[in-house]
């Protein structure tokens, strides 16, 4: 279960270093930093349900 939970905090820190980067004006960087945040939100998600399937 810990997995999920540093999964889910990683996303978080993703989508802030996003929120942070597009507001400084890096686009780029924003857009990147959003995929790799939902990219650990999905992986996150993803074992949450198996886990929770069990």
């Amino acid at each position: 279960m810990r997995h999920i939970y540093i999964r889910g905090i990683m996303s978080l820190i993703w989508l802030a270093a996003a929120i942070v980067s597009g507001v400084s004006g890096n686009l780029q960087m924003a857009g990147l930093y959003v995929i790799l945040g939902g990219a650990f939100l999905y992986s996150a998600y993803k074992a949450w349900k198996k886990e929770k399937d069990r």
